[in-house]
């Protein structure tokens, strides 16, 4: 039997899910909304946001629609896996209540006080003066986060009082990110890794861990993005490491949201860091990372479809079996992100890229212009090398990036220096 799945969403993270799900032999069609230029090429694109819940259950239901696999945190915040459930429709991914573990920082760090999870120490604010004086009296640097959705921009590192100053006054006095409240945070030191897995209540299935490049320019300077590379698996984090976050966070944190009354269904991603005193919480998100999921499920070897409808049904989990490879990918983003960048800039090179092999192209915010790939987002694509180790992963992917020709397109050569 051959299946229908929606994906909805449209980045790089989507573009990889399609791709994941056009391996499986059960999956016979794939729509994604409203996708991008290179998800088209391995499904229909619909031209619906992802946050039109009501629309897309529409399309689901007239389409008949076996299973819809959710991209962004936005489309789970809006309620989508409700909506779907009520009609009858199978879905990947959370509900509404309990997406709150990404759409509240608030939330997730007094469900970790509350369940003995361990992370940074903090308080939350919602008024501006309250919050300056406490972090007056503090150290810096000292970590700022908006207490709602803000596309990953919405985490400050003040080194200094100004900084934390202009940053308090974004959030609370001219709510950049729309109206809220501060959680005000410890400094914490260390690597950070990516921590996700796959979730059905107190179930837990862990994926192989990777690591992303937050901050624009090479040495992790310039400001945080989503993301500018991720590579995957971790050699700095070790096995006992791994066993740690499994047992002590992710399996916690899930039982915690089923006594909450807010049952966890989908990916559970962890954002944690290795400190000096073990492995803590930076965040949680309620969905696939993204650029870590464009390393993470080309890597896995088990038929996507089974691992979602698993989730979805309640159903036994296939064994989950990873490839030995290594897989590496540079982000190659637009001149000016994460500021303001121009868009439409022809991209040419694409084919002889993928030509070399080992090599995949994960396409995050283009579009097609008169029959060429233009530039339509500030990360536009993600190359990603495989090999028997990073090194190897990484030399496939600079080649592949080297065929690329783009006039406004920037990239990090530095992903994965932690470890090569």
């Amino acid at each position: 039997m051959e299946h229908k799945v929606l994906v909805v969403g449209g980045g790089g993270r989507c573009h990889a899910i399609v791709d994941a799900l056009s391996r499986s032999p059960k999956v016979g069609k794939i729509y994604c909304a409203p996708g991008n230029a290179g998800i088209a090429a391995q499904a229909e694109c619909v031209p619906i946001k992802d946050t039109a819940v009501d629309e897309l259950r529409d399309f689901a239901l007239s389409h008949a629609v076996d299973l819809t696999v959710v991209g962004p945190e936005a489309a789970l915040a809006a309620g989508i896996a409700d909506v779907f459930k009520e009609a009858g429709l199978r879905i990947f991914g959370p509900s509404k209540a309990a997406a709150v573990i990404e759409s509240s920082k608030d939330f997730a760090k007094r469900l970790m006080a509350k369940y003995d999870i361990p992370t940074a120490a903090f308080r939350t604010f919602e008024d501006y003066g309250e919050a300056l004086e406490y972090v007056r009296g503090g150290s810096f640097p000292t970590v700022l986060k908006y207490d709602g959705l803000a596309a990953g921009k919405g985490v400050i590192i003040a080194e200094n009082l100004a900084q934390a100053e202009e940053a308090l006054k974004d959030m609370l006095l001219d709510d950049k990110f729309g109206k809220g409240r501060v959680v005000v945070e410890e400094f914490l030191t260390g690597p950070e890794f990516s921590f996700m897995c796959f979730v059905d209540g107190e179930k837990v299935w862990p994926m192989t861990v990777s690591q992303d490049h937050k901050r624009a320019f090479e040495g992790d300077k310039g400001p945080n993005t989503g993301g500018m590379g991720a590579y995957s698996p971790v050699p700095l984090v070790t096995d006992d490491d791994i066993e740690f976050s499994l047992e002590k966070i992710m399996k916690p944190v899930a039982a915690g949201m089923v006594a909450e009354g807010r049952t966890f269904k989908g990916v559970l991603y962890g954002g944690l860091m290795k400190t000096p005193a073990g492995v803590k919480v930076i965040e949680f998100n309620c969905r696939f990372g993204d650029p870590e999921t464009e390393v993470v499920l080309p890597r896995l070897e088990s038929d996507i479809y089974d691992v979602f409808s698993a989730v979805a049904d309640g159903t036994p989990m296939p064994e989950l079996k990873w490839s030995q490879k290594a897989a590496l990918g540079f982000v190659m983003a637009s001149e000016g992100y994460p500021g303001s960048y121009g868009k439409g800039y022809p991209i040419s090179g694409l084919e002889d890229a993928q030509a070399l092999g080992d090599i995949r192209i994960f396409h995050m915010g283009t579009a097609v212009k008169d029959g060429e790939y233009v530039t339509a987002g500030g990360r536009v694509l993600m190359v990603v090398g495989f090999g028997d180790d990073l090194k190897s992963a990484r030399e496939h992917a600079l080649k592949a990036v080297d065929c690329i020709k783009c006039d406004s397109l920037f990239y990090r050569k530095d992903i994965g220096w932690r470890v090569i």
